[in-house]
């Protein structure tokens, strides 16, 4: 719930107080950068209007079966670690569905305005049910692990590479930590040869 709840503050507050592509350099290397996308996580983009569609219902499905097992591991007294894990998925899943289902009735248009976008604006949101965009305000640019990919390099070669791209927001974030935490932790969380998960 915290996680949902910082995640969906600092999202409407950037929304409805940044025009798009607004950014407040806080550090040499960490950016708040206002910015929406269409599709998945970091910003990548998947087919369309019909690709946004099933990128939704696939979200939905998602997060459906993940709250059903974050259920089921609470149930079971599971490690703690991995019941925090999953809820951080879940969490941050749950707040990009949001954004997608929600944003687009909510909130005016931040595409090719200069000013900020209303709450529940008088001529209605920008997009229907599950056409909403995705709000990301995190950009970390490590500029001394940038460089350039030598001519012989398969398909860029000869292009500069910028080190970390995507921006993103505290969903994408939680979703990363919980997973990276599965990884790290998955024989503490679910010990061999027995048939009980760790407590």
């Amino acid at each position: 719930m915290l996680v949902l709840v910082i995640d969906q503050a600092l999202k409407i507050y950037i929304k409805t107080h940044f025009i798009s592509g607004e950014e407040h350099r806080f550090a040499s290397w960490f950016i708040i950068h206002f910015t929406e996308n269409n599709g998945m996580a970091f910003g990548m983009t998947f087919g369309g209007p019909y690709g946004k569609i099933f990128l939704s219902v696939f979200r939905i499905a998602a997060v459906t079966l993940i709250g059903y097992y974050l259920w089921t591991l609470v149930k079971r007294n599971a490690h703690k670690g991995l019941i925090s894990s999953f809820a951080l998925i879940f969490a941050g899943a749950l707040g990009n569905i949001i954004d997608s289902a929600f944003y687009g009735m909510l909130f005016s248009t931040s595409d090719g305005v200069f000013e900020p976008a209303k709450f529940l604006p008088k001529e209605g949101g920008y997009a229907g049910f599950l056409h909403g965009k995705v709000v990301d305000m995190f950009y970390c640019h490590f500029s001394s692990l940038d460089g350039h990919f030598p001519k012989w390099f398969p398909l860029w070669g000869g292009e500069d590479f910028q080190f970390f791209r995507p921006v993103f927001n505290v969903s994408d974030s939680a979703i990363t930590v919980g997973v990276i935490l599965i990884l790290m932790f998955q024989r503490k969380f679910y010990p061999k040869n027995t048939g009980e998960l760790s407590q």
